[in-house]
């Protein structure tokens, strides 16, 4: 998805929630500001898809819920909510709130020309302070490419390169696939310059 910053005054969560109840697109909120989300391509559709049915079936009868891209990030102890793609929480406290997950295990962001600098940026060290986050993964709507971030039981993160033929491993949630079930039957091309 691709945020636009909109020229509104600084909004409260409180204020956010209320105002984008009657929005028909969705909005971010990093520090007060508000950030218009836009759609993407069909492959960033499908592959998002892909990626929550495939976590939803996994986790079945597991206490873990799985959020699509209509599910709101809060990002821990800030005032700012993001719209990731895919993501799971298996956090008790995330079953008291009915607007957001605070504390997902498990973030997905399908990458834009647009929106890659921010994902693996600022959204990336946002997420970061996310206590229980264990994987982050930036996945290619253009390519057979996934990259993940993982956290590590010392705390640090480390960056694994999947491809083509590659096992894509979530120890966040128990899971392995293969990378192609994330791309089957996609028309991959570059994005327009």
């Amino acid at each position: 998805m691709i945020a636009a910053k909109e020229n509104f005054p600084t909004l409260t969560p409180e204020e956010y929630f209320t105002w984008e109840e009657k929005q028909l697109e969705k909005h971010e909120l990093i520090n007060g500001q508000v950030y218009a989300m836009s759609g993407g391509s069909v492959n960033h559709g499908r592959i998002a898809i892909r990626f929550t049915s495939m976590f939803d079936a996994h986790l079945e009868n597991s206490g873990c819920i799985t959020g699509n891209s209509d599910i709101k990030v809060n990002i821990v102890e800030t005032n700012n909510y993001t719209y990731p793609d895919a993501s799971v929480t298996c956090d008790e406290r995330d079953k008291n709130t009915s607007n957001y997950f605070t504390y997902p295990c498990l973030i997905v962001e399908v990458l834009s020309k647009t929106t890659e600098a921010y994902d693996r940026g600022s959204k990336f060290r946002m997420y970061q302070n996310n206590p229980v986050l264990k994987d982050y993964l930036l996945v290619s709507s253009t390519s057979i490419e996934i990259d993940l971030y993982h956290k590590n039981d010392a705390g640090q993160w480390m960056i694994i390169n999947y491809g083509e033929g590659d096992i894509i491993e979530l120890k966040s949630i128990n899971l392995s696939f293969p990378i192609e079930q994330v791309y089957r039957g996609l028309t991959l091309e570059p994005e327009n310059g």
